[in-house]
């Protein structure tokens, strides 16, 4: 599915055709979540919806060395609705961390020790988004489960009873869903 398809399934757009310039300025999420110039799209973002999204991230990048392709794609989503100066309110975008992808929000001494990579490349990006007001959670299960305390996640990441429940709670009070 392509991401337009994706984008336009998940959180709803016009149907009014435009043509969509390079974004000028810096985008929303400034290195990261890059966004390409397009013309001829069909649909752009309706600047009178409330965009409320929840990302599920349950994967790990292809390598711990990267940054998580679905952390990434939550500051695309930022950036696309930044082109058309739609900026959702604090707490609008909520991010929850489980399965596989739970270690992104710890410190680099436990990612490394996890992932053995050098460093956790996902603290900047995930600095970024809660700067934006997006809220980045992780399931107390996971943590459990995947035997991380607390006091060794990324600071600001706020712990949630578990994903599912976050996911069921949000879904019924009208956020969209968005996959990894």
């Amino acid at each position: 599915m392509s991401l337009r398809t994706l984008f336009a399934l998940a959180i709803g757009l016009t149907g009014m055709p435009t043509t969509l310039s390079a974004q000028t300025g810096s985008p929303r999420i400034a290195e990261y979540g890059a966004i390409a110039p397009l013309t001829g799209v069909e649909t752009r973002a309706d600047p009178a919806l409330r965009y409320r999204a929840v990302f599920n991230i349950t994967k790990a990048a292809a390598t711990p060395d990267k940054v998580n392709p679905s952390l990434e794609k939550v500051a695309r989503l930022l950036n696309l609705l930044d082109r058309d100066k739609i900026r959702p309110a604090p707490g609008d975008i909520v991010v929850i961390v489980h399965g596989a992808g739970t270690p992104i929000v710890t410190n680099s001494a436990v990612y490394a020790a996890k992932t053995k990579a050098q460093h956790n490349p996902n603290i900047a990006l995930i600095d970024k988004l809660r700067n934006a007001g997006v809220i980045v959670a992780v399931c107390s299960q996971a943590l459990h489960g995947n035997r991380i305390a607390t006091s060794e996640l990324v600071p600001g990441v706020r712990v949630d009873l578990s994903a599912m429940t976050t996911l069921a709670a949000l879904q019924s009070q009208g956020w969209a869903l968005i996959p990894d």
